[in-house]
């Protein structure tokens, strides 16, 4: 199996509006059919299996989390989660010392004793966002033999439609008089925020073929919500492809919108306000300009419909645009370098506030920062970084990016600064701080995040998506 390194990771937006916890999560209920405790084995334990476990041992359900890695399995048995989710280490001692969560390696005896198999591996995503589907379909594979009669298989891995269908004929066809459902629930994760969007979502789709799957799925995802939507496996499955096509296609729009809005003048947050306004898009609508969006998982799901058509000789040109157009965005920071610098980046010394992918996490798969990081060093610049997630150069980091030890130390003598990750702590960077440290002080702040402390400052050259300079 590939290693979990190259694991995809979430992007969706956030939404501020919850349901407040539910009740049920007290963990004193049993889960299963009438009072029956449910025994849950939780497969694949990066970000989402690690998630999924801690989150259902907290509820109260006895689960034990599986993975082949058994170094990944030894540090969480040890109470240490794979990567960095706030609250998510808490988590999981709680389930350790409460001994509702275990840990093991061994397939037979974690799927044999389980009644639910929560398929939750992070699909890979390789540079071009196309998944490693087999990775995962391999996976579960590899735990048939071993499945008990009766059993439910709920599958949360991102996998294109039909996925499941297929390893459900599978499974059937070497089932040897055993009876196993196979669902779908389409994951939800949002890194920095996964705990409370597990446990307090507003509602969770369920593909499933069978009522008796329901009737297993049921009382454990009710625990953390009673808007149960019930569909088929193949509407879960392409219901998870439309909204990240279709969040895909609300960014590149705004993205495109604000580039032109930078071109005559106009002010892309007063548009975006105005589109609000409209009721047939509405104040939710995911519609800010700002960074192109990165970490794979919008572009997988467009990559899967693309797939999709591809095989069936459909032509689907607006899913194809999507892509070319958040490329095209990525370069949005090095434009403005181009302009504040002409073609001569040699003896430039460029700042970069943020490397992860996304705020409360350590990662840095797939993230935009670092991209932008190494093709301005490709240019000749000396890039010189401060991540608050990263207290050390980690393996992955390339060569081309040095970490700096702190905002003022990365700031010192810099010729601009790029703000590439919307750490909170970088709400500290004053036009003080700025004006003091840099060369020159010239802000590139894609989303804006602090247009209201240093736009106005005329101290500052300030650059921000959808707004001319």
């Amino acid at each position: 199996m590939q290693p979990h390194q190259k694991s995809r990771l979430e992007s969706e937006p956030h939404n501020s509006i919850r349901r407040p916890q539910h009740s049920a999560l007290d963990g004193r209920q049993p889960v299963g059919i009438g009072e029956a405790p449910v025994k849950l084995c939780v497969y694949g334990l990066w970000h989402l299996g690690s998630v999924t476990a801690a989150c259902c041992a907290g509820a109260g359900v006895e689960t034990v989390g599986l993975d082949p890695d058994t170094a990944v399995i030894a540090n969480l048995a040890k109470g240490k989660p794979p990567l960095l989710e706030p609250g998510l280490r808490e988590l999981v001692q709680k389930g350790l010392k409460a001994g509702k969560l275990s840990f093991t390696a061994d397939t037979a005896a974690a799927v044999s004793k389980a009644d639910i198999i929560w398929v939750a591996f992070d699909t890979p995503v390789d540079s071009n966002d196309k998944a490693d589907v087999d990775y995962v379909a391999n996976a579960v594979r590899a735990i048939f033999p071993h499945l008990q009669n009766g059993a439910a298989v709920l599958v949360s891995s991102q996998m294109p439609v039909g996925s499941v269908r297929k390893l459900a004929a599978e499974f059937a066809a070497q089932a040897k008089g055993r009876v196993v459902d196979f669902a779908c629930s389409p994951e939800n994760l949002r890194l920095g925020k996964a705990i409370n969007v597990f446990t307090q979502p507003e509602r969770i789709v369920v593909g499933t073929d069978s009522a008796s799957a329901r009737q297993k799925l049921e009382p454990l995802l009710g625990k953390f919500c009673k808007n149960l939507i019930w569909v088929s496996v193949p509407a879960a499955e392409m219901t998870k492809h439309a909204v990240n096509a279709f969040l895909a296609t609300s960014v590149t729009f705004a993205n495109e919108i604000a580039n032109l809005c930078e071109l005559v003048g106009a002010d892309a947050r007063e548009v975006e306000r105005g589109l609000r306004s409209e009721p047939r898009i509405g104040e939710k609508a995911y519609i800010r300009p700002g960074a192109a969006f990165a970490g794979g998982t919008l572009a997988r799901d467009v990559q899967f419909l693309q797939a999709v058509a591809a095989g069936r000789d459909l032509s689907t040109p607006l899913l194809q645009s999507i892509i070319n157009s958040n490329h095209a965005h990525k370069q949005w920071p090095l434009r403005q370098l181009a302009r504040i610098f002409g073609p001569d980046w040699n003896n430039l010394k460029i700042a970069l506030l943020g490397l992860t992918y996304k705020p409360g996490t350590d990662t840095l798969r797939r993230s935009q920062a670092v991209e932008i990081g190494v093709a301005i060093a490709q240019k000749g610049a000396k890039v010189i970084a401060f991540d608050p997630g990263l207290r050390a150069a980690p393996a992955d980091l390339p060569h081309a990016i040095t970490l700096g030890g702190d905002i003022e130390a990365t700031l010192k003598g810099s010729d601009a600064v790029i703000l590439a990750t919307e750490w909170p702590e970088f709400r500290a960077v004053s036009p003080d701080m700025l004006a003091q440290g840099m060369a020159k002080p010239r802000l590139i702040d894609a989303n804006g995040m602090l247009a209201e402390t240093c736009k106005a400052d005329p101290r500052i050259a300030y650059y921000m998506v959808g707004t001319a300079a």
